[in-house]
């Protein structure tokens, strides 16, 4: 469990929480439209938030099992430093709240782009801390806790890339390849000092430190890291050591997780028949060893079986990720004793139909939920990804606008209710039980 100085807070957990029967899509789309308009379904309660905290296998608040059904809106931080697109955010956040949903994760990084959180190593932009100061404190109001991202392994929003341009733009730099970042200790040294700025930021709309503030669920180091040059997977593990102390140095109270995609190593016997295909063990990640570092608190995994496979057909993907799932699920029961949250799911909408696509997502949501259902490690999935109407240039082939006619947002208010009446509603505003 983690450490008992970490404060509690009272937030005011907005009334919008409450839910109307599930009796059919219809119905669920036309609740989450309203929810839009100007008519308010409820009364505002003020409510203490608990910190996430972790017992063996299980996420816990206030001492219950806390199973997580949630999703991805990298995009939040970005879309509220203008103060015209700061309604996407808690039109989102809203929307997740009335679907039951507890977790969001999201980006707290923005490395040298376009209205850059970190321009260069060790300057920031007041006007994008001040986004994600908006971004905590409307999920706050919300009742929705955050998995905050701190670096990307991609190119996108900089990521490990800018970091080592930075490095050989100032002439520190010991090497050109992106995956200095995990061992040029100039590229350490920046991100270190990224992380404490975060971690003690004083958010300038609740007065909370974020290292202090329980509507950050928990902090994910990098998002799904990959070192190539270093197969052995050396040299990124000696990084997740280092940071994930560091972390745990500034902050004894939230959660931390590697942000893996959930591979097997090379010297893993389950990476002949788990993993997708041969290239996955040669990436430099090692679930299993990456995980359990002592300082990393649950696991991560990732399911993308149309992009990691060639050449199959739907009915494999479904057996993969079956398979997939159950495979790490046990590695948290018996081998880790760590939750596993799969924090990032998906299937084309270009490759494969609808009703493939809610096969696939009902299929992780049944075994998300048995394993709920039994206490065991599997601790919850986030869906990749949900978007508001009018972001065009935030989209993919996963994109979900949860209020569109699709039978898929069905599923995710279906898995709220089993949830809640299964394990209990997690919030203090219980009024969405009695709908399900």
């Amino acid at each position: 469990m983690l450490h008992k100085v970490c404060k509690r807070y009272r937030i005011m957990v907005s009334g919008n929480g409450l839910f109307y029967p599930v009796v059919g899509f219809a119905s669920i789309v036309l609740f989450i439209y309203m929810s839009f308009g100007d008519v308010r379904f409820g009364f505002e309660e003020e409510a203490e938030l608990a910190f996430v905290e972790r017992n063996g296998t299980q996420f816990m608040v206030d001492g219950k099992a806390f199973y997580i059904n949630g999703w991805n809106s990298y995009w939040l931080m970005v879309q509220s430093v203008d103060e015209y697109s700061r309604p996407k955010v808690r039109e989102m956040l809203r929307a997740g709240a009335k679907m039951g949903l507890t977790v969001c994760r999201t980006w707290a990084f923005n490395d040298g782009d376009y209205n850059a959180l970190q321009s260069s190593p060790g300057v920031f932009n007041e006007q994008a801390f001040k986004a994600l100061d908006y971004v905590i404190a409307e999920a706050r109001q919300h009742g929705i806790r955050l998995l905050l991202s701190l670096v990307n392994n991609l190119h996108a929003y900089g990521g490990k890339t800018q970091y080592v341009k930075w490095a050989w733009q100032e002439g520190v730099g010991l090497s050109s390849s992106n995956d200095s970042f995990f061992f040029d200790p100039s590229i350490r040294s920046y991100f270190k000092n990224y992380v404490k700025t975060i971690l003690t930021r004083k958010n300038t709309i609740t007065g909370i430190e974020y290292r202090n503030d329980p509507t950050i669920f928990g902090w994910e180091l990098i998002n799904e890291p990959r070192c190539l040059t270093d197969p052995s997977g050396d040299t990124l593990q000696d990084w997740i050591e280092e940071m994930s102390a560091f972390v745990k140095l500034i902050d004894k109270c939230h959660l931390v997780t590697v942000g893996l995609e959930g591979f097997y190593g090379p010297n893993d016997p389950k990476r002949l028949t788990v993993n997708p295909e041969d290239w996955a063990s040669r990436l430099g990640s090692d679930f299993i060893r990456n995980s359990k570092i002592s300082n990393i608190d649950f696991t991560s995994v990732h399911i993308y079986p149309d992009h990691w496979f060639h050449h199959q057909v739907f009915e494999d993907y479904m057996k993969f990720v079956s398979k997939w799932m159950l495979s790490h699920i046990e590695d948290g029961d018996k081998v880790l004793n760590k939750p596993v949250l799969f924090s990032e799911y998906g299937l084309s909408d270009i490759n494969f139909t609808m009703p493939e696509r809610k096969t696939m997502y009902k299929t992780i949501l049944d075994i998300s939920y048995k394993s709920a259902k039994k206490n065991r490690s599997g601790a919850g999935a986030l869906v990749w990804q949900f978007l508001v109407g009018g972001m065009q240039e935030f989209t993919d082939d996963f994109g979900i606008i949860p209020w569109e006619k699709t039978p898929i947002p069905s599923l995710f208010v279906e898995q709220s209710c089993r949830l809640a009446k299964t394990k209990g509603w997690p919030h203090k505003d219980t009024s969405f039980k009695q709908f399900c």
